[in-house]
């Protein structure tokens, strides 16, 4: 029973210390707003003009997309340094898992997710 005691002072001076760190600049630092540094700048200059408008959706889309075909093929390293431990049942599951990769990239391509207008 004495492990979980350690284990709790450790969690209760945790929590103790992310409280301070987080009350701590509300009570140090300097509370002066004024019209001046809430003006919007771009480099230390005043801007020639505010942005607006929409943004194109099409960048995010594919950030997403590389995101998540870069995520999935992060498991192929893994999967290349144990090849030879995993035998044939490792290469059948790597198999399956790039069918399913492929079939993803085949919907986005068909949808045209990829074109850029």
């Amino acid at each position: 029973m004495l492990e979980y005691i350690a284990v709790l002072f450790a969690f209760m001076f945790a929590l103790m210390l992310a409280a301070l760190l987080l009350s701590l600049p509300k009570i140090l630092a300097p509370k002066m707003p004024n019209d001046v540094k809430a003006r919007s700048f771009e480099c230390g200059k005043k801007p020639f003009a505010l942005p607006g408008g929409q943004s194109p959706v099409h960048f995010y889309i594919l950030a997403m997309l590389f995101i998540i075909f870069d995520v999935e093929l992060v498991f192929l390293f893994p999967w290349a340094v144990s090849f030879r431990k995993l035998g044939m049942l490792g290469l059948v599951e790597m198999a399956v898992f790039m069918g399913f990769v492929v079939l993803g990239f085949i919907y986005v391509v068909k949808k045209k997710a990829l074109e850029w207008e």
